[in-house]
């Protein structure tokens, strides 16, 4: 195995994990950002507010995107990985 083959497999490997972990991250800026502009228009400064909302929509985007995560890394895995296995 080269390492030229190794480094271009990390590097697919990390475009995978960003692509995988997206969705998640843009739900939890934008839900911060929206509850963080409530929180300094009202003057409501309570911990709870920032947390349960953000982690039940990470929660649910996580519970709807993750048919896209599976097979975006059972393709790379099988694409990738095990035809480097095989020796192909």
């Amino acid at each position: 195995m080269d390492e030229n083959l190794i480094f271009d497999l990390t590097r697919q490997a990390l475009w995978i994990a960003v692509k995988m972990a997206a969705p998640m991250l843009i739900v939890a800026l934008v839900t911060g950002v929206v509850i963080g502009l409530f929180q300094a228009l009202t003057s409501v400064q309570e911990m709870t507010l920032t947390f349960v909302p953000k982690i039940g929509l990470m929660l649910a985007v996580f519970w709807v995107s993750m048919s896209f995560m599976t097979a975006t890394l059972a393709g790379f895995f099988s694409d990738q990985i095990l035809t480097q296995i095989a020796g192909s």
